[in-house]
């Protein structure tokens, strides 16, 4: 699956709970938070201050 900077933080998760290590260690702690399941990671970056296409590079990595 390739991951993209629309798809919803519930749905990545969903598809790949594995990746979930990945989210956190860039600095999305609150990956649990009902609200955080409607961002889009384009979204969750912007709040985190996270380079989204930094971030979909390592998510992509192995897909």
């Amino acid at each position: 699956m390739k991951f993209d900077k629309d798809m919803l933080i519930g749905d990545l998760l969903a598809e790949a709970p594995e990746k979930a290590d990945i989210l956190l260690e860039a600095g999305m702690h609150c990956l649990s938070c009902p609200a955080s399941q409607m961002e889009s990671l384009a979204e969750a970056c912007e709040v985190h201050g996270i380079d989204v296409d930094d971030l979909l590079k390592e998510l992509n990595k192995d897909a």
